[in-house]
């Protein structure tokens, strides 16, 4: 493509040594680079290799009629213009077919040099204005697609690489999107070209003088050293952001790439720092989110005589807002208090209630009651005060120097007792908290020396293709074998029962008797 201001490239092609010489003249005058050609098959090899912005083409060639020439020219060219000019194919019937098969004018002789410039002029005019529409509108579809792909990144490392990616499609050359991260640190995605895969690396951003909503020439690329810029070019590098308490978002291209015409290079870098500010809203209401929930739950676990305690709570993932998971484990007369439970619903009222009946619970348990009454005290309570909730629970009491364990349960998932590679399920049914119906009795048993009990909620099992038997099987399998440090042990659950994009918190408690 020619920009304007460019010196444009004519070839023209006639077997006529006195006409050529004449033609080349007149364009050569008028300010064209000017190539030459012979035949048709010259031609057509020329305008496969040099760069040539218009062929003035004879219609009658040694080798082949000039009308076959320009439909080749503008079968593999569509964007070429082509000018017939004849002193033979003169009548109405030659000019009809060449302008049918191809060509943009047809002039006949005698050329006036003045006709031949201004029809050269006017058709460079219209294929340069169609080619930077059609530029344009390449480059405006390659920015719809990479601004759905940055809003639909996971996190913000992948919306950079994203950035990158489209940043060099949409350029056609190297690309570089910088951007601060939720912590302060600066991460860049580069791309060194439209097939080549986008990496992050970190990088630190001195003070650039660019000015946000506009785009600033870098005479020196090294400044900007993230990918091998093309050789003897500067960079251009455009600045967005959305607030001003943020660092600015940057996007890194070749000058060459840029027209005075498209400020496409602008709309990215706003398009990529909407999608980045979205992404650290996120990151950050989550952050608070798992804040908060984590607040509610212990603050450490109990040192106790005879048993090691492990625990591990992982909060949803594709989610913002808190759960209702919670746990306990506290030492209350001598015996070890341990409990798991799962309200129902995902949000910040699910939290809340969850806080209250863990509170309440210890208040119970504090007085002295057993499980069962502390699970029907809890169910009285939610529903009096919260009569619209459900929730689940396993709430035991475990003596350490016995192994004694008194166990309720409220709709919760059976505790797992694991103890040399024999797995037994202690199965306990009773209503969910928060549903009138009689309770069974409590559960008594002893956990024998070496044995693990696994307290769980259904967040490590429960998967959209899979059933609860065989999510159970799937825990049942892991803990076949429980690994001497505890904490790995619960790690290895989370690592090998939990999808990698955790669709509901998991709370895991693990317990293992010396």
């Amino acid at each position: 493509m020619t920009v304007a201001g460019d010196q444009a490239t004519v070839l023209v092609v006639d077997d006529n040594r006195t006409k050529r010489y004449l033609l080349v003249s007149w364009l050569s005058r008028a300010g064209f680079a000017v190539r030459e050609a012979e035949t048709g098959t010259e031609a057509l090899e020329r305008v496969g290799v040099d760069r040539i912005d218009l062929v003035v083409l004879d219609v009658r060639l040694p080798d082949m009629i000039g009308f076959e020439v320009c439909e080749r020219i503008k079968a593999a060219h569509p964007a070429m213009p082509v000018i017939h000019v004849s002193a033979h194919a003169v009548d109405v019937q030659d000019r009809t077919q060449g302008l049918t098969r191809g060509a943009d004018a047809y002039l006949t002789e005698p050329i006036e040099p003045e006709e031949l410039v201004a029809t050269a002029h006017a058709v460079l005019r219209y294929y340069q204005a169609r080619q930077r529409a059609e530029l344009l509108a390449e480059r405006l579809t390659g920015l719809a697609d990479t601004t759905v792909a940055v809003h639909a990144a996971p996190n913000l490392a992948r919306l950079l690489e994203e950035a990158a990616a489209g940043a060099a499609q949409i350029f056609k050359g190297p690309a570089a999107v910088i951007a601060e991260t939720f912590d302060g640190d600066c991460l860049a995605g580069i791309a060194a070209g439209p097939d080549a895969a986008p990496v992050i690396v970190p990088w630190a951003v001195d003070d650039t003088g660019v000015p946000t909503g506009s785009t600033v020439r870098v005479d020196d690329p090294e400044a900007w050293g993230l990918v091998p810029w093309p050789a003897g070019d500067t960079v251009t590098v455009a600045a967005a952001k959305l607030r001003e308490d943020r660092a600015p978002l940057y996007v890194v291209v070749p000058s060459g790439t840029q027209t005075a015409r498209t400020p496409v290079l602008v709309q990215l870098a706003q398009a990529v720092a909407a999608a980045v500010e979205a992404q650290r809203s996120f990151d950050e209401e989550h952050r608070i989110a798992v804040t908060l929930q984590r607040s509610l739950l212990p603050r450490r676990l109990p040192e106790v005589a005879g048993l090691d305690l492990a625990v591990r709570y992982e909060p949803a993932s594709a989610q913002t807002e808190v759960g209702g998971d919670f746990y306990e484990l506290v030492m209350l007369d001598g015996h070890l208090l341990a409990a798991i439970g799962d309200v129902a619903g995902h949000s910040l009222h699910a939290a809340t209630v969850m806080a209250e009946l863990r509170h309440a619970m210890r208040a119970y348990a504090v007085e002295g009651h057993q499980p069962g009454v502390i699970l029907d005290r809890l169910n009285e309570l939610m529903r009096t005060l919260l009569p619209n909730e459900l929730a689940t629970v396993c709430l035991l009491l475990l003596h350490p120097p016995t192994g004694r364990i008194r166990l309720a349960s409220a709709g919760h998932l059976p505790a797992l007792v694991s103890l040399d590679g024999r797995v037994d399920f202690v199965q306990h049914s009773a209503p969910l908290l928060g549903v009138r119906a009689e309770r069974p009795a409590d559960l008594e048993f002893t956990l024998p020396a070496g044995a693990t009990l696994v307290l769980y909620t259904d967040g490590l099992i429960e998967r959209r293709d899979a059933t609860i038997d065989e999510g159970l099987a799937a825990l049942a399998a892991c803990s076949t074998r429980v690994d001497d440090d505890l904490n790995r042990f619960c790690e290895r659950l989370l690592v090998e029962l939990a999808p990698p994009e955790i669709q509901d918190d998991v709370a895991v408690v693990a317990v293992r008797r010396h």
